[in-house]
């Protein structure tokens, strides 16, 4: 097995991505702290070919350097929105037909691998403060409250993290388009 070199990828320009199908989800920051875990969603979402980022409250926006550190670029290719008020985020959203799914440790939540994405839907995913999480008014909105299982001492996943593990399992009814490389082109051992 030969590892990959960066040209083999198969990786899109910023304008390829724009015109690419995306997934049907946008994130939804509820005032996130860390610039650092905001350039990580930034960078996570692109991987993912997501719809977009709403970033809400106190909530870093590009252009700031920590962001730009962490989103190695992708915070040029995701398209993003402002909102002073998480809740104006959520009001939009639903005006245009998504689910809101708050990713959130509550009563009555669903555990994540127990959740159903449906394939011709369109999901809005909240994620909260490093601290406190999605606030209730935020949570009160949502359609869906969905939790992570977690097993040790600690039952808080970094906010990055967060994003990723649930953005693989949102994918999975939603499989991107394959990378030129995955389409039956065969590398050669060398």
């Amino acid at each position: 097995m030969r590892k990959l070199h960066n040209k083999e990828l198969g990786r899109k320009s910023i304008d390829q991505f724009r015109k690419s199908e995306k997934l049907p989800v946008v994130i939804v920051l509820d005032n996130v702290r860390s610039q650092s875990n905001v350039g990580s969603v930034f960078r996570t979402a692109d991987a993912f070919l997501i719809e977009s980022i709403y970033l809400c409250g106190i909530t870093g926006t590009p252009p700031h350097r920590e962001i730009q550190k962490t989103a190695l670029g992708a915070a040029e290719s995701v398209l993003w929105k402002y909102f002073k008020e998480t809740s104006a985020a959520v009001k939009e959203l639903k005006s245009l037909g998504y689910k809101i799914v708050g990713i959130e440790q509550a009563e009555g939540s669903t555990w994540l691998g127990e959740f159903n994405a449906e394939k011709d839907t369109r999901y809005a995913l909240v994620f909260g403060n490093e601290v406190n999480g999605v606030e209730q008014g935020i949570l009160n909105e949502c359609d869906y409250v969905v939790e992570i299982p977690q097993f040790g001492t600690k039952h808080s996943f970094n906010i990055a993290v967060s994003a990723g593990i649930v953005l693989w399992e949102f994918s999975k009814p939603h499989p991107p388009s394959p990378s030129p490389r995955r389409e039956g082109e065969q590398i050669a051992d060398n």
